[in-house]
């Protein structure tokens, strides 16, 4: 496959796996290959944000120094904001103030950039961008990495919204529908993953006002297997090229070992270069 104008790049969430990702596009940063068209979701979203402002190494800053300073993830978060993450930090003491988000880089970046949520009221994605307002934009990668269950409801434009990864994990088909015919594709996890996890049906008293949400989380695991195959399919015709994790990936979506990250993010930014040396 030939990397060309029209190339889409999808990047996958994954949680803190997602510092794989981060290492991947600051060697992207590194050799000066950008793409038009970016579809991101949940921590994906989190690290393509620094990637389309063009601000190398700083979504690696964020996902290891500044967890191993601050310590982000935990239950006393969950007890106080309602989150397993600390959110005032995530976005806003950290993009505004402690490791300042170059939006006026990213507003002026004429490429398009998706993120996408999970509409509670539908049980669908949404694939929703933002090129003026700082504070929509937040709300929206904010929405995109809220995990059900341990992370509160994201309002976006009145609706509420939840991660993105509950309907569309791997967005690759909303590329293809954006007329993007060939695609990069980050994944967090090693080729031939299925995850072993049973879908099973949401008690009515959870989410009890979104039924339709409820529908979606119930078919998760089966819809993520499904998109894994899909993938997997698409890269032996040769429609998409897949940078993904080669050593087993012993890290977990809230991981907090700092050595595991680290090695996870060199592994990302070592496929990415060697990606650039054969793509470039």
């Amino acid at each position: 496959m030939r990397i060309d104008r029209n190339t889409g790049l999808v990047l996958e969430g994954g949680g803190m796996r997602g510092v794989f990702t981060s290492g991947v596009l600051d060697a992207f940063m590194k050799n000066e290959l950008y793409f038009h068209y970016v579809v991101s979701v949940s921590a994906g979203a989190c690290n393509g944000l620094s990637y389309m402002s063009r601000q190398i190494r700083r979504a690696r800053i964020s996902n290891i120094d500044y967890l191993a300073r601050y310590k982000y993830i935990g239950l006393r978060h969950l007890v106080i904001q309602g989150c397993i993450f600390d959110r005032k930090l995530l976005y806003d003491d950290f993009p505004n103030t402690l490791l300042p988000y170059d939006f006026d880089a990213f507003f002026g970046n004429p490429d398009e950039f998706e993120m996408v949520t999970t509409n509670c009221l539908t049980g669908q994605a949404c694939y929703l961008t933002e090129k003026h307002d700082r504070q929509r934009l937040l709300d929206i990668v904010k929405a995109s990495s809220s995990l059900p269950y341990v992370c509160k409801i994201v309002d976006v434009d009145g609706v509420p919204m939840l991660d993105g990864g509950v309907v569309d994990s791997i967005p690759v088909g909303r590329a293809v529908e954006r007329g993007h015919e060939h695609n990069v594709v980050v994944l967090t996890r090693n080729y031939g993953f299925r995850t072993t996890e049973k879908d099973r049906k949401i008690p009515h008293f959870i989410y009890k006002n979104y039924p339709k949400l409820r529908v979606a989380l119930s078919h998760r695991c089966e819809a993520y297997n499904r998109q894994l195959a899909m993938i997997e399919e698409l890269e032996s015709q040769g429609r998409i090229v897949c940078i993904r994790p080669e050593r087993p990936v012993n890290v977990g979506r809230m991981e907090k070992d700092i050595d595991k990250l680290e090695l996870l993010y060199e592994e990302g930014l070592e496929l990415g270069e060697k990606f650039c040396k054969e793509y470039l």
